[in-house]
């Protein structure tokens, strides 16, 4: 016995991933089935005091097979055809024709159930296999043009299937992206040239405004803009998947406070907090125990600023401090760096360029560093 090629193994997991959305999208149209002809044996015993006797199974096969092929999807229509029990379920669908139900009426909308059931349970495998390869994507390029444009293209799955047979092959996929990195960044520059645009786009307001305590670290694009949320979560390579895991993370944290946490997660720096979550998730650091201070020091309910802005700050308190750290909850720290970068009286931009290294396009709080020297509390 051969062992299967990569490819092979890969074509194998999407036939099984397929084959698993039509079974199941077979179970939901099973259950319509055994819920029209539950209301039909209740209308029969309450009109005739028994249940008409079903046809017979060769002859319910013969009557209905050829309707079922017809009103049903194709791959529906072959897995319901295939399973053990069809026979039975043919007796049903005759037994319901008898009854006087149109079943080319009924069968189209089982088939329309079956399809949603289908595509729901599809989309979900599709967005379990490539949330993967978001996380490698932000891990190995640096945010800028080139990632958005990644996570962006309509060809995105595809190039995420992609990267997966070449791992299966043994290939170092993350090598792969940053060395394709430069060679898209240069084609990017050259085309927004040809297009009249500057090539290094400039640093915009909310990249500026967000360098602090909460993004000291990040990867956060020159041009991040938290106003397009969607795109924001692109640029940050915050998959839709994780925003749903670190969502449902603070509400958890916040026990009773469900209002206020739908309040951090509407707010505008929460995909700045999301992108915090994810790199700790990345470190292996545990962030639902950071997030456990937020239901222990409730501080943030007072204060200036907006409820979604304290909560933001006290978010990244809560995440900067090593879990168990009781001392650090409730003192709001000061960044030194921070403070100087977004004072009235230094330019930001200057401030940021000035402790950038060489390397175009790579604003300085987008750098991996340690955490600013902290002193002990007294």
């Amino acid at each position: 016995m051969t062992t299967p090629t990569p490819e092979e193994r890969a074509g194998e997991a999407f036939t099984e991933s397929a084959a698993e959305a039509v079974q199941t999208a077979v179970m939901a149209a099973r259950l319509v089935l055994a819920i029209a002809d539950a209301a039909r044996r209740h209308q029969q015993r309450k009109q005739k005091g028994k249940e008409d006797d079903l046809p017979t199974a060769e002859e319910a096969v013969n009557g209905v097979g050829k309707d079922v092929q017809r009103l049903l999807p194709s791959d529906v229509s072959t897995a319901l055809m295939g399973e053990a029990d069809w026979p039975q379920l043919a007796q049903q669908l005759l037994a319901l024709r008898t009854a006087g139900v149109d079943l080319d009426q009924v069968l189209p909308r089982i088939g329309e159930i079956a399809v949603n059931v289908r595509d729901q349970v599809a989309a979900k495998a599709s967005e379990t296999a490539t949330d993967q390869w978001v996380r490698v994507v932000r891990e190995s390029l640096p945010a800028g043009p080139v990632r958005e444009a990644i996570l962006t293209s309509p060809a995105w799955p595809e190039m995420a299937a992609t990267m997966a047979r070449l791992e299966e092959k043994g290939v170092n996929v993350r090598e792969v992206l940053a060395t394709a990195h430069n060679e898209a960044l240069a084609v990017d520059q050259v085309a927004a040239k040809g297009l009249g645009a500057a090539a290094e786009p400039a640093m915009s307001r909310d990249a500026q405004l967000s360098y602090g305590p909460l993004t000291t670290g990040l990867d956060l694009p020159r041009d991040l803009d938290l106003s397009d949320r969607e795109r924001a979560f692109n640029q940050l390579a915050i998959s839709p998947q994780e925003n749903q895991r670190y969502t449902r993370w603070v509400r958890e944290a916040m026990p009773g406070h469900e209002r206020e946490a739908d309040l951090l997660v509407a707010s505008r720096q929460w995909p700045l907090v999301a992108c915090r979550m994810a790199q700790m998730e990345t470190e292996g650091k545990p962030v639902r125990e950071h997030l456990a201070r937020l239901g222990k020091d409730t501080s943030w309910q007072e204060g200036s600023g907006t409820l979604g802005t304290r909560l933001a700050r006290a978010v990244g308190e809560a995440l900067h401090h090593p879990a168990g750290d009781a001392s650090a909850e409730s003192r709001v720290r000061v960044n030194t760096a921070a403070a100087r970068a977004t004072s009235t009286s230094l330019d930001p931009t200057k401030a940021a360029k000035a402790t950038a290294p060489a390397e175009a396009g790579v604003a300085a709080h987008r750098q991996s560093a340690p955490a600013p020297a902290r002193s002990k509390s007294k």
